[in-house]
């Protein structure tokens, strides 16, 4: 039985945003409108989020839903993509239709249309040249660690569970040094297609309460399994393997080979993806997560 949601506080409801909804006469053709979703989902079923041929993921499921309500094919074009595993709290993810269909009713329809692992946060009209992965924006991803010698099934699937005690004050000064903008080359899959490793990270927040540790990294871009990477470096720093100071010559090493582990994709989460040159009645709305955020306090 599906459960109902509650409406989202980011649900646009001026004249102006709900204007192309009106009655058209016959003679007029609907405007081009360009709908941005705030997709969140739990990833552990799906193979990321971009689109692959007979594979379960996250874009392919919300644009069959959206073929529903359109009555034809429609492609969305998001921030960015996630891997395998990977959850999200708030994806944003565009795409341009000439349909009436008031804002709530994409909102409604979808979240009946959709499993209850991928829910639509918020729905809101955007300019027409908005492009959810070109335009400036900063992203935070929170990677949790359960910091526990015994497993509990209820986090299994939302954490890294390491059982070695973490020295979190040394994982803090290991973070201040990956601040700034770096060539990143050693904190990216040996398989990334970017041409430049260059990026900049603007913040590492990391907190413990209880067993668990959050990891939060915000930047306007990544690489593939950056975080992740990053991630298993302060892990090793945490356990003793790698000594804080040493992070400034990882960096400028560039060598893949010496950042060690990349860190299991069911920890990780994009919790919050802000436009700059958005109003705060457009941005993506992101859902909470009670079971860790009650255990590390903090979101």
């Amino acid at each position: 039985m599906s459960t109902k949601r509650p409406l989202s506080t980011h649900q646009p409801d001026s004249p102006h945003q709900l204007s192309s909804t009106q009655q058209l006469s016959s003679t007029q053709q609907p405007p081009s409108r360009h709908i941005l979703l705030s997709v969140a989902y739990e990833g552990t079923d799906f193979c990321g989020w971009q689109i692959q041929p007979k594979l379960p993921t996250i874009q392919g499921t919300v644009e069959e839903a959206l073929a529903i309500m359109e009555k034809e094919p429609v492609t969305v074009r998001s921030s960015g993509r996630t891997d395998s595993g990977v959850h999200a709290c708030g994806h944003p993810a565009g795409f341009i239709t000439k349909s009436t269909i008031p804002l709530r009713g994409y909102w409604r329809g979808l979240n009946r249309l959709l499993p209850e692992t991928i829910s639509i946060q918020s729905v809101c009209e955007v300019p027409m040249s908005f492009d959810a992965r070109r335009w400036h924006c900063r992203k935070t991803y929170r990677y949790t660690i359960h910091n526990s010698l015994f497993g509990n099934p209820f986090y299994e699937r939302f954490t890294w569970r390491v059982g070695r005690k973490l020295n979190i004050e040394a994982m803090k000064q290991a973070g201040a040094h990956l601040i700034g903008t770096y060539n990143f080359n050693a904190f990216r899959a040996a398989d990334c297609g970017r041409a430049n490793a260059v990026r900049t990270i603007e913040a590492v927040e990391i907190d413990g309460h209880d067993d668990f540790i959050s990891i939060d990294v915000v930047g306007p871009a990544f690489l593939k399994n950056m975080v992740r990477i990053i991630t298993g470096v302060l892990v090793d720093v945490g356990s003793g393997r790698i000594n804080p100071s040493q992070i400034p010559a990882l960096l400028e090493s560039k060598d893949r080979t010496l950042a060690g582990q990349t860190a299991p994709s069911k920890g990780l989460c994009l919790l919050k993806v802000f436009y700059h040159d958005l109003p705060p009645s457009m941005q993506p709305a992101s859902c909470f997560m009670p079971f860790i955020s009650h255990a590390i306090r903090k979101m």
